[in-house]
């Protein structure tokens, strides 16, 4: 997940920058949100990792799909990241526009990731805990990931705070095989 977040967050603040330069930060939303779900739609993922679609004809269909939804920054975009091979990134890319637009706003998103469901009282005594850490207001998005085994996984920005049990064994192997 760190390899992809470091492939998109160069895309995501470029965009960003461009978005804010010309006040068209909910533009830009929009544009990404629509661009990520199409990147995100099974035939369009067999189409990208498929080796026999050029990338000629792969921006070729993925701007007529997207067409009357990109303004010409946001085809130029798109034209980069299949240049690049970096196509399937894009929902990265709108993830992490959108904490950067947040965290202009002086807000910041966590995604909070847990062995086990959360209910909405524990949810919100973390949102405290990190709101008092970070000196910001934070929106907190909770998912479920059994692998984790116990504990919980959040992830703010560039930071990531590990209290799974997961994350705590495999720092454990780490160290014991150093």
């Amino acid at each position: 997940m760190a390899e992809i977040v470091t492939i998109a967050r160069p895309y995501a603040e470029a965009v960003f920058r461009l978005a804010k330069e010309k006040g068209a930060l909910d533009q830009w939303s929009g544009m990404l949100e629509y661009l990520a779900a199409v990147a995100q739609d099974s035939q369009m993922q067999d189409c990208i990792n498929d080796p026999n679609v050029t990338p000629a004809k792969l921006e070729a269909l993925f701007l007529s799909i997207a067409s009357g939804k990109l303004d010409d920054m946001g085809s130029n975009l798109v034209r980069e990241l299949v240049h690049n091979g970096r196509l399937s990134v894009l929902p990265e890319i709108s993830v992490l526009y959108e904490s950067l637009k947040a965290e202009e706003g002086g807000m910041l998103e966590a995604r909070v990731t847990s062995a086990y469901p959360m209910t909405k009282a524990q949810i919100g005594d973390l949102v405290k805990k990190l709101e008092a850490k970070f000196k910001k207001k934070v929106e907190a998005s909770a998912d479920v990931d059994p692998e984790l085994i116990g504990g919980v996984r959040i992830v703010i920005g560039d930071d990531v705070i590990d209290a799974s049990v997961r994350g705590k064994l495999q720092a454990m192997a780490f160290a014991l095989t150093r």
